[in-house]
């Protein structure tokens, strides 16, 4: 019977070894054309109406921020993309502790945010990213993870089962819009000219 994959006949090491670093070089491979594809994934529908699992997504997509933009500081290129990582720390920490009150208000005791599995896959990503690429990829995960984070915040604003918490809402809908607006812009002009007003 004719054998499909000839290999020479080598010791049992060598070939795992081959074997070894032939699965590394797909795996890498196929990582590759997602590079900028890895956003955070949007947060589970019922976060769009009920009060634990909106503030636990809320909190969850701050986090996801704060800590993408803490690595853009050390790795960015450009000085506008450090200026707006920057921005982007300080205005989700107040977002969080802002929705954290809110939650305290409507009689919850959220425990402290924490990444799921997607958007610690998009952190990692951003920590093993080439400093040529890193722009690049940090604005594409951000456009997506702010549209979902605007989506959220606009459905719990209009159909929320807590009114702390849909007041909340409502007040950091149009912070997340500029953070939407303002990613779409550096994304579409220069970058390293540092134009834009942050």
């Amino acid at each position: 019977m004719p054998r499909s994959i000839y290999l020479p006949d080598l010791d049992g090491e060598t070939t795992m070894k081959m074997l070894t670093g032939l699965a590394m070089m797909l795996a890498t491979a196929a990582a590759l054309p997602a590079a900028a594809q890895t956003p955070p994934p949007p947060p589970p529908p019922e976060a769009k109406t009920q009060a634990m699992p909106y503030v636990m997504a809320s909190g969850m997509s701050d986090l996801y921020e704060i800590n993408s933009s803490q690595i853009a500081l050390q790795k960015a290129q450009s000085p506008a993309v450090k200026r707006f990582a920057n921005m982007m720390i300080k205005e989700h920490q107040k977002t969080t502790a802002k929705t954290m009150a809110a939650a305290k208000k409507a009689g919850l005791n959220p425990t402290p945010p924490m990444l799921d599995a997607g958007a610690t896959a998009s952190i990692n990503e951003l920590q093993t990213a080439a400093p040529g690429d890193f722009d690049r990829i940090y604005l594409a995960q951000q456009l997506p993870a702010h549209q979902a984070a605007l989506d959220l915040q606009q459905s719990y604003a209009s159909g929320g089962d807590q009114a702390a918490l849909r007041a909340n809402a409502k007040a950091a809908a149009p912070i997340v819009k500029r953070h939407v607006d303002m990613v779409t812009k550096m994304q579409a002009g220069d970058m390293k000219g540092g134009n834009h007003s942050m």
